[in-house]
């Protein structure tokens, strides 16, 4: 669950349509899908943004096997995701996992790879090189439904993204799994301009003194 979470704050900024494709060495590019991809990213490179996601797991019968609701705050690259008794921090070098209570944060470096889902402002900047994009259809709400597919292996097959056209807001990420599980992220309670400073991106440890902090930097 909190691979997931990393993957939907990163994914949420990356992101509000006409069908031309684009031929590239690697693979087709959905020129229809990078309007959109890039019409949000504009949107939420301009301001802090905050929002809620409800994380829902289901089997490979398509039966929720899990569900959990955090409250995310981004900025430049730097973000901040609380849920139930977990507290992940990033101030876009450094990653601060708290847990209240084991009354301990572990803090590591972030990490670097070309396609890594932990750092979002890496992901912005190399998602076309990572994923081949594909635009799906428009719906009669403007919804738009892209999917994003990894050129390397990994676990998931694909992302399927519902985002408002209008807007550039993200209103569901799915998750597919090769093993027929699926990871659904909901957001709601988009609101951007939102008031943050750089404290709100790192681990306080004047004020939380008695917590034990392992740095594995």
């Amino acid at each position: 669950m909190k691979k997931y979470i990393a993957i939907i704050v990163m994914l949420f900024v990356a992101l509000g349509v006409s069908a031309q494709i684009t031929h590239t060495a690697k693979g087709d590019i959905d020129e229809n899908a990078n309007k959109v991809l890039k019409k949000a990213q504009s949107v939420f490179d301009k301001s802090a943004v905050s929002f809620t996601v409800t994380m829902i797991n289901r089997n490979s019968e398509k039966k929720e096997t899990a569900r959990q609701k955090a409250d995310v705050l981004y900025s430049k690259g730097r973000y901040r995701v609380t849920t139930g008794n977990q507290i992940l921090y990033s101030d876009g070098s450094s990653v601060w996992q708290w847990d209240k209570q084991a009354n301990e944060v572990t803090v590591n470096t972030l990490a670097q790879g070309d396609d890594d889902l932990m750092n979002p402002a890496r992901l912005l900047a190399t998602y076309s090189k990572n994923f081949k994009t594909k635009f799906i259809r428009l719906e009669d709400d403007g919804t738009a439904v892209i999917d994003l597919t990894p050129f390397k292996s990994k676990s998931y097959y694909k992302i399927r993204m519902l985002i408002n056209s209008n807007n550039g807001h993200i209103k569901q990420m799915e998750i597919h799994n090769y093993d027929s599980s699926e990871g659904i992220y909901q957001i709601s309670a988009v609101k951007t301009g939102a008031k943050c400073s750089d404290k709100d991106f790192v681990f306080d440890t004047a004020a939380n003194k008695g917590v034990e902090v392992i740095d594995m930097r």
